[in-house]
This record gives C-alpha cells, structure tokens and sequence, in this order.
C-alpha cells in the first residue's frame, strides 16, 4: 500500500522577511554605486586628473580663481580655491603646506615677506595687476587735500611703499634717493601739506574713507567696496610698466611641477584675459 503525501502550501513572506530583503536589495544596489563611483575616480586618476590646492583673497581675485578652475579642469587638474580675508595667511599656509600654490601678490610684498620669515617660496607665473589708487568722499582731487589732512595707507612695507611712491609721484611729498619701491615714512624727506599718514590694515581702508579725508586701497578692495579705480579714484598708479603685477607662488621645490605648471597655463589663458575684460573693465588688467 503507497501512502499520498500532500504537497506542503508554500509559507507566506511575513511582512519583516520581506523588509529585510528589500533592504538587503538596497544595500547591494549602494555598494555597486559606490564601487562605480571609486571606479570612476580611480579611472580619472589613471588619466592623469590631478589636484592643486589654490589660496586666493576673497572677493575679486576668488571670482577670477573660479574662471581658472574651469579652464584647468579641461586640462585635467581641478583647482580647490582656498580663500583668506587679508594677506597675512596666504604665504604661512603654502610655506607650512596647507596649499600648493597662492595668488594674491606682487614682488615687493613677497620679497618683505621672505625677509621677514624665511619663506622658500617663489613667482612661478604672472596673473593680474591691481593698480592701487586714493580715493576720497571729501575732495575730488588730490591736489585739494587741505593741511594737516589725514591720508590712510596700507600699514604692509610693500603696498605703504607703493603709495608713497605714488604720492611722491603726485608732487604732494618727497623721498630720499635710491628708496627704490619700498620706501617708508622714514624716507619721506620733504612734506609740504604736513599731511598726517595713517597706516592700517589694507583690508580695513575701504571701511575707513569716510573718517579721513583720503586712503589708498589696493585694486581688489577697492572693487569689492564698490569703488571704480577708473572712475572714482582721484589719483592712481600706471597701468603700464606696473611693477606690482600679480602672481602664482609655490615653494621652490614645487616650482616646475606639472600641476603648477598647468595653474599658470590656466592664469594666462584667453578665458581668463576676456574675464577680466569683461567684468572688472580695466579695473584688474593681465600681467603676463
């Protein structure tokens, strides 16, 4: 005699074995995510992507890094824009190695910089040049500057230099012989107005107008104030035969390394040129 068995019913799924395997279907489909993603990444690696930290003062020169982290990626480097408030940091983070490479300054000032802290750091590559300029809510010339007036000017050797070398210029003091671009008020020899020069912080100045009667104040600052050098300064230094051109610095071992090779490449590219052009109007001019 054969005994029939009965086929068992299939069990029902309870409603948590179902959940469980939803989740165990999302968390395959992640991980194949993320490996595509490191796939990619390292894909992009092999190609020759490469990354160079970027310091920049915020504002002007941030907006022009942004043009130049566009055309860099195209040569395969992506730029990460670091920005600062002033120009003390800049150079401390590249020497220490927090950046590859910064672009906010001229020769003078990297010059006064080393001499003061030993930086190894070099010009790898012009930029910009910000001319800097006086401006004033009180007089619509310089030449109308009344005795005694207070006159702001950046308090860093290179960029007080540069001023008093324009104000020299403009006839309205003079300076001893063979000061070169970084005289101080030392060296001022002869002042006529017996104007009182107030040194402050460059980032300061644009805040300071209206409580002197002039200040001198770097392109960049005077742009993200509001200021047109073109229009509302009442003296300003040459666009032509600047000796203040911006750069990219990097540390001296660094100097000819592809990644920094090809920032400098994207620093003096069209784009860039028809940047500046465009939005600051013979404000920021190329250096290279």
């Amino acid at each position: 005699m054969f005994r029939s068995f009965a086929q068992p019913r299939p069990r029902r799924k309870t409603a948590l074995e179902d959940g469980r395997r939803r989740l165990f279907t999302a968390i395959l489909g992640l991980a194949a995510l993320v490996a595509a993603f490191a796939a990619g990444g390292l894909a992009a690696r092999a190609a020759g992507t490469e990354t160079v930290r970027l310091g920049v003062i915020a504002g002007a020169e941030e907006e022009i890094a942004e043009v130049v982290k566009q055309v860099a990626a195209r040569d395969g480097l992506e730029v990460e824009i670091v920005t600062f408030q002033d120009y003390v940091l800049p150079n401390e983070a590249l020497a220490a190695g927090d950046l590859d490479a910064n672009a906010f300054q001229h020769q003078p000032y990297l010059d006064a910089q080393i001499a003061a802290h030993g930086y190894d750091i070099v010009n790898v590559g012009y930029t910009i040049v910000e001319p800097i300029g006086i401006y004033s809510t009180r007089v619509k010339r310089l030449a109308d500057l009344a005795e005694g007036a207070k006159l702001g000017i950046p308090n860093d050797p290179s960029n007080g230099g540069r001023v008093l070398n324009l104000l020299a210029r403009e006839g309205l003091i003079e300076l001893a012989p063979g000061k070169g671009l970084t005289p101080t008020l030392l060296d001022i020899t002869a002042n006529p107005k017996k104007l009182e020069i107030v040194e402050l912080d460059a980032a300061q100045l644009p805040r300071a107008v209206p409580d002197l009667d002039a200040a001198a104040i770097n392109g960049n600052y005077a742009h993200d104030a509001g200021f047109d050098p073109t229009k509302d300064a009442i003296a300003i230094e040459s666009r032509t035969d600047n000796p203040y051109g911006n750069f990219v610095a990097a540390r001296a071992a660094d100097a000819q390394a592809p990644r920094i090779r090809k920032l400098v490449a994207a620093y003096q590219s069209d784009e860039v040129k028809a940047f500046l052009a465009e939005r600051f109007k013979g404000a920021i001019l190329p250096a290279w």
